[in-house]
């Protein structure tokens, strides 16, 4: 199974969704997200991989997640059970700001 792959030279589709919340509400966030990923995205044609991190602030949720390819990650998007998770998350955070990218550089420790 393919695992998390930050490099240039691969090619994934990374979206990365930054959401603003409450800090009384970021453990939630973090949990339906995490929830939602076990339990439904992860099981979508194309879904590669989903790290969850918590801002230490307490202020932010990143969901960093890579799909083999822009349809796959649309088709998700349509999907009924993902449409449900998606909308709670927004529900528990005041905003979010999902994107898609393309990786073009990364540095690594020699």
């Amino acid at each position: 199974m393919p695992s998390t792959i930050i490099d240039p030279s691969v090619r994934v589709t990374t979206m990365i969704n930054v959401f603003t919340v409450r800090r009384e509400r970021q453990r939630d966030l973090v949990d339906l997200l995490t929830r939602a990923t076990e339990e439904v995205i992860r099981h979508r044609p194309g879904f590669v991989s989903a790290s969850i991190h918590a801002s230490a602030d307490g202020e932010r949720v990143v969901n960093y997640a890579q799909w083999t390819d822009v349809d796959s990650f649309r088709a998700m998007l349509k999907h009924p059970a993902a449409q449900e998770q998606m909308n709670a998350a927004n529900e528990l955070a005041e905003s979010a700001d999902p994107r898609l990218y393309v990786v073009k550089s990364t540095t690594r420790h020699a």
